[in-house]
């Protein structure tokens, strides 16, 4: 390496460094977001830095004075090596200002310090350049376009040495962006470029002037810092405390905001029905309100005294809700003592209200059958008038809000027992054995004896008589010899001594004493005696279940006897 392209080596890493240290210095002191966010299309990168490989193409023709006195045309040669680097500062989303340096210088030097292009070119460039750069960012790809004036240091394509001009450039190109990095990386697909640049390289030997129209591709990584977006707002939650309450109960709402800018002023606000507050809580006012669901919005704003929340990114809402539940209704128990009473007979009715709130409670009372009164939590049922059996008694509640609760219970009216069946009772016995030679007669000792009977019917008007006659067994035998007979002669007269007896005794009562025929039966026994045996049947007794044996005359066939007085008798 000669010392002219160590000097030119020197100097573009010399100028390299001369434009990376402020694009570096510029890096550092560029805004930092509070949290760093990927570039979009809605939030681009502050700063672009660009650096990667470029190919010139420069079009131009000198005329180059000579050692021996001639002038020869040379004409410049396409460098296919070379180095682009640009940083771009954007002031919104689309318009921003460039700064760009470009390297195309591969060739060897001559030891008498003029170019010879070991590689097929003896020319080099170096660009220094600045302007105005438009973007079009897309969700992967940005699109741009620039305008760059700045200056050229050229070297000749004849051993002309390096000097300063003037440089032009024009241009565009696209980048796409990579995920790599939090999306801080791009892929610079293309860039091409329009490039104009002068030099003068004086009157003497390699002198002449040079106007060059270049075109350059360019391809490379470009590096995004920082954003354009606004800073983030701040953010607010809010929420009730209690969430659910019973009207009248209070409700506390807190709201926590975070982000906020500690050298700006903070102001809270709150909006919804019954809320009042300032700062971080609130409070609601329950006690007019229907039960439902209400929503409290909470906000918060910051900026300078005065100018709180003018920027969109300077407030923050949120809202939260609480819930306003109906009183619920009360509950009662109700309980009667006793539970099982007698007709016209009362009971004791005891109610328990319960309200899960403790709302005031008032009772009332009612009963299918009978009646009820009282006020309070007792109430006394009177069953007169009342069916016998079951009665459902209802207790209700009732709070000062409208709800209500109800409970039944049961008082038994039970019916009175029933009275004693009554039973057939067994009255004076009358003989018929005193007189023999009239057997079934009814004397004055059966009279007396039929008298009680006539006067327990007159005392029991529902009652009735049974006179059960019965005959010895002789008598029985001869009733059952007259039978035989009889029914081979059909006019013998067949004699039933026990039923007999009964029809006399019952003739008696009739004719005698007056008693309804129908109140008397007659009836013949099972005892081996010359008797009839009288009973008094009350009203639904049952004389066939008293007294067994029996059996009922036919009064057709045994007609009662005519009572005839006894014989006078003659004393010697």
């Amino acid at each position: 390496m000669n010392l002219r392209e160590m000097k030119s080596l020197c100097s573009a890493v010399a100028f390299g460094a001369m434009i990376a240290t402020p694009l570096a210095l510029c890096a550092q002191d560029a805004p930092k977001p509070v949290k760093k966010a990927a570039p979009s299309a809605d939030s681009p990168s502050r700063w672009d830095i660009f650096a990667g490989y470029s190919y010139l193409a420069p079009k131009g023709t000198v005329q180059v004075p000579q050692p021996n006195g001639t002038v020869q045309p040379f004409s410049y040669n396409a460098v296919n090596l070379g180095g682009l680097f640009s940083g771009a500062y954007y002031f919104n989303k689309y318009f921003g200002g460039q700064v760009e340096y470009g390297l195309h210088e591969w060739g060897d030097a001559n030891p008498n310090g003029s170019n010879v292009g070991t590689h097929g070119n003896n020319d080099g460039f170096q660009t220094i350049s600045a302007g105005p750069i438009f973007r079009y960012p897309a969700e992967d790809i940005t699109l741009f376009l620039h305008g760059l004036v700045g200056a050229a240091r050229v070297g000749g394509p004849d051993f002309n040495p390096y000097r300063w001009g003037p440089d032009l450039t024009a241009g565009g190109g696209m980048d796409y962006e990579l995920p790599w990095f939090n999306h801080r990386l791009a892929y610079r697909v293309f860039q091409a470029d329009y490039e104009y640049m002068h030099a003068n390289f004086g009157p003497g030997v390699y002198g002449g002037r040079a106007n060059i129209n270049a075109a350059r591709l360019s391809t490379g990584l470009v590096f995004h810092v920082g954003t354009i977006a606004p800073p983030p707002p701040p953010t607010i939650a809010c929420s009730a405390n209690p969430s659910s309450v019973f009207p009248g109960e209070p409700v506390t709402i807190t709201s926590t905001a975070e982000g906020l800018n500690p050298k700006e002023n903070a102001i809270y606000t709150w909006s919804g029905e019954s809320v009042s507050g300032s700062g971080t809580t609130a409070k609601v006012d329950t006690s007019s309100l229907a039960p439902g669901t209400y929503t409290v919005k909470c906000g918060v704003k910051e900026g300078k005294p005065g100018k709180e929340g003018l920027k969109p990114w300077q407030n923050a809402e949120s809202s939260t809700t609480f819930t306003v539940k109906d009183f619920e209704p009360p509950t009662v128990s109700c309980s009667a003592s006793p539970s099982t009473i007698k007709p016209g007979e009362t009971a004791t009715i005891t109610s328990n209200g319960v309200s899960p709130q403790n709302r005031p409670l008032t009772y009332t009372y009612s009963a299918t059958a009978g009646t009820i009164s009282g006020s309070g939590n007792t109430g006394t049922y009177n069953s007169t008038g009342a069916p016998t059996g079951p009665v459902d008694i209802t207790c209700n509640v009732a709070d000062d809000k409208g709800h209500t609760g109800s409970s039944t219970t049961t008082v038994t009216i039970a019916a009175p027992p029933p009275p004693p069946q009554p039973h057939t009772e067994t009255l004076c016995s009358i003989s018929f054995s005193k007189d023999h030679a009239r057997p079934t007669r009814v004397d004055n000792e059966a009279k007396a004896c039929l008298d009680e009977v006539a006067l327990d019917l007159q005392k029991s008007s529902d009652a009735k008589a049974v006179l059960v006659g019965n005959a010895n067994a002789k008598e029985k035998a001869r009733t059952a010899r007259e039978e035989k007979y009889a029914a081979r002669h059909k006019r013998a007269r067949v004699m039933n001594y026990a039923a007999q007896r009964a029809v006399n005794a019952k003739e008696y009562l009739v004719t005698e004493k007056g008693i309804d025929a129908s109140r008397v039966s007659v009836a013949t026994g099972t005892e081996d005696s010359q008797s009839v045996e009288n009973y008094l049947v009350p009203s639904g007794a049952d004389f066939s279940s008293d007294v067994s044996g029996t059996m009922p005359v036919n009064e057709s066939t045994v007609k009662a006897q005519k009572r005839k007085p006894l014989g006078r008798r003659h004393h010697k």
